[in-house]
């Protein structure tokens, strides 16, 4: 089948949002007593949720109020501290352009998704963003992936995942899709060569002209004929 939903990835894949994230984080750990984590480790602890982050950083005991005060702090810093990831805008362009049906499915908030994603102007290119809710667990929990694919009425075998993170191919799978990988987020080229994927981009303005020709595949080649051209 060929592809006709892309769901993408938010942090790392589409946005820079890692200077938000670490200030909330950063105004959070002062309010509990604790010194903020350098930028850079924040940027390594970023996408499994903000319940994992939050574990990471002040501990399981005091995760639950660390929670609390970073969602009061990251209005205030997400906006602001929040770009788009190179060529997004360009590529979201192509892409629309050829009749795909777009998503995003993060394990931020859908509601500060799509605050952002408006904010930088992109907002109208996805039908619909998905993120955690009191009935859908983080990725890689493949519920709210497929609740992506019902809305758009397309089978696992048309949806490919554009992601940056392990997580991101692991929902993939989980759900029985393809997945794209591509690094500026918080893992390099190296590290997503050794993950699980069918295509391995070095940029994401490689999407719109992706041909198996041109790419590794990592798992099955003939995965490869069916992917956004």
């Amino acid at each position: 089948m060929t592809p006709s939903l892309l769901v993408f990835d938010l942090d790392g894949t589409l946005i820079d949002g890692y200077a938000g994230i670490a200030a909330a984080l950063a105004s959070a750990m002062e309010q509990m007593g604790l010194p903020p984590l350098p930028a850079e480790t924040v940027r390594g602890m970023v996408g499994h949720g903000i319940e994992r982050l939050l574990e990471k950083a002040v501990g399981t005991e005091r995760a639950l109020e660390g929670v609390r005060l970073f969602r009061d702090a990251y209005p205030r810093f997400a906006l602001e501290k929040t770009r788009l990831m190179p060529d997004v805008a360009a590529v979201l362009g192509q892409l629309a352009r050829r009749g795909y049906k777009m998503a995003v499915a993060s394990n931020k908030l859908a509601q500060f998704s799509r605050q952002i994603l408006e904010s930088l102007g992109v907002g109208g290119f996805f039908f619909a963003v998905a993120g955690p809710d009191s009935e859908t667990p983080v990725k890689p929990d493949p519920t709210m992936l497929r609740r992506l694919m019902s809305e758009a009425g397309v089978q696992p075998g048309e949806t490919v995942v554009v992601g940056d993170m392990e997580v991101d191919a692991e929902l993939a799978r989980a759900a029985g899709c393809r997945v794209v990988l591509v690094p500026g987020g918080s893992r390099s080229r190296e590290e997503l060569a050794q993950v699980d994927a069918d295509a391995l981009l070095d940029r994401l303005a490689d999407l719109p002209a992706c041909h198996p020709e041109s790419l590794h595949f990592h798992v099955i080649p003939s995965a490869a004929r069916d992917l956004p051209s």
